[in-house]
């Protein structure tokens, strides 16, 4: 899976919770900040400088993250579908922009990321874009799914593919509720991804 070094670190100038000075930081801060600056995602962006006010939280909701990017069960592009589809169900302007660029650069058509920010079914996908598009989307929206999504789930990614996608799904609500509660900004002259619905 890609990393972040290409997406720009926060500058602080708005947003809720801005990133912490250095200098400001507690030790157990700057520790948690250290750690997740020297892993894979190579700085603290999206909802981490914001997480750094409880370090513990930070900490850990980092490596259950660091998991679901890089190491899941689920092939990279359509991980990043299903982050995409989270992020359009919640507005989330942040993690669209930089879970889009991910997506991109994993291999997930465009049209179909298009098509996830307009609130519509993509055309066009293939059968594994299909079912995490409808568990997803399931999930989402009813807050469960049918016997038969989860048997078609199940059937192609294994139990283990099952709760990648819940996991990936849930993780990335908490992201997008403390992106928009933190009013993390997007980049300087970045328009906003998304439309409302």
């Amino acid at each position: 899976m890609p990393s972040d070094t290409a997406l720009p670190a926060d500058d602080g100038t708005s947003g809720r919770l801005p990133p912490i000075p250095p200098e400001a930081m507690t030790p157990e801060q700057r520790r948690v900040a250290e750690a997740i600056t020297a892993g894979p995602r190579g700085g603290l962006r999206g909802p981490f400088p914001a997480m750094l006010r409880s370090p513990e939280v930070a900490e850990r909701f980092q490596r259950l993250g660091e998991y679901l990017r890089f190491n899941s069960s689920i092939p990279a592009a359509l991980n990043e579908l299903a982050i995409l589809i989270t992020a359009r169900e919640w507005s989330a302007q942040y993690e669209w922009y930089a879970h889009h660029l991910l997506a991109m650069k994993a291999g997930l058509p465009p049209a179909i990321a298009g098509a996830v920010a307009e609130g519509r079914k993509p055309e066009g996908m293939d059968a594994d874009q299909a079912l995490v598009w409808q568990f997803c989307t399931e999930m989402h929206r009813t807050k469960q799914v049918s016997d038969a999504t989860y048997a078609a789930v199940r059937d192609r990614f294994g139990e283990r593919g099952v709760i990648d996608l819940i996991a990936v799904s849930g993780y990335y609500v908490a992201v997008a509720m403390t992106l928009n509660v933190a009013q993390v900004p997007l980049p300087p002259g970045v328009p906003a991804p998304l439309k409302p619905l």
